[in-house]
């Protein structure tokens, strides 16, 4: 019973923690709902409809690829850090 209600209350401040971090985007930006539709005005009239999606699917595509060289770096890390704790005791023994 305490585990599910400790996985609830990590569960509620992880939501708070990106409730938070959204509206500090948001504020930053400073844009209201006018401000939006003109930025998305100003992309279609740009580039065109046909554009868009092209653009939309490279911008999806480089998300992509950072996002997997950011877990394989981070995998790397995880692995030799592994591999010395088990130097460590290897040589302890």
């Amino acid at each position: 019973m305490l585990n599910f209600l400790h996985s609830q209350e990590n569960k509620l401040f992880l939501n708070f923690k990106i409730l938070i971090m959204l509206s500090s985007t948001l504020l930053l930006l400073n844009l209201g709902g006018q401000e939006v539709i003109l930025i998305v005005v100003l992309a279609l009239l740009l580039f065109g409809g046909k554009k868009i999606p092209e653009l939309m699917r490279g911008l999806g595509k480089g998300i992509r690829e950072f996002k997997d060289a950011s877990n394989g770096v981070k995998r790397d890390i995880e692995e030799s850090m592994d591999s010395k704790e088990s130097d460590k005791l290897n040589s302890g023994k």
